[in-house]
């Protein structure tokens, strides 16, 4: 069965950046399940991942543009650090959710510097080309249910 809108795919994968590190994979843990179609997977990996079948192995490269996107500088900015009332050590890399144009944003403390703290608000991963391996290892049609609703309903399509 091929992949196509409207099924369930499972796939292992292993996520790395240009230098070679691995930013993220399934290696060790359940494959990634995703109803196909729907945008649950970067807009890149989806596109590649149509047409295949179980035990296709492949490597995909993915653009910022179809991955998580481009950086945006106006992103980046600079709190005082009386803003981050209640925390008590403010260490690079801490995420904290702030309030943007869009509602709920998910900010990465970059580095704090003379009382100020410099946010980013980019997804971790923009700006990045993203290198998929993956492996196919399931693919079936989706529940009436899980169409109707747009996401999977975990092994089987049955809600856990």
């Amino acid at each position: 069965m091929q992949i196509a809108d409207q099924t369930v795919v499972s796939f292992h994968y292993t996520l790395t950046d240009d230098q070679g590190t691995v930013i993220d994979s399934s290696a060790g843990r359940e494959p990634l399940t995703y109803l196909h179609g729907v945008g649950q997977i970067v807009p890149g990996l989806e596109k590649e991942m149509a047409g295949r079948t179980v035990g296709d192995q492949f490597k995909v490269d993915v653009a910022p543009e179809e991955g998580y996107g481009v950086r945006h500088a106006e992103l980046e900015q600079q709190v005082p650090r009386e803003a981050f009332q209640g925390v008590e050590d403010i260490q690079p890399g801490m995420q904290f959710q702030g309030r943007g144009p869009q509602g709920v944003i998910n900010v990465t403390v970059t580095r704090i510097e003379d009382g100020v703290v410099h946010i980013d608000g980019n997804h971790p991963l923009a700006g990045q080309t993203l290198h998929f391996d993956v492996q196919v290892t399931e693919v079936r049609e989706a529940t009436a249910e899980e169409q109707q609703h747009g996401h999977v309903h975990g092994p089987g399509g049955h809600h856990h």
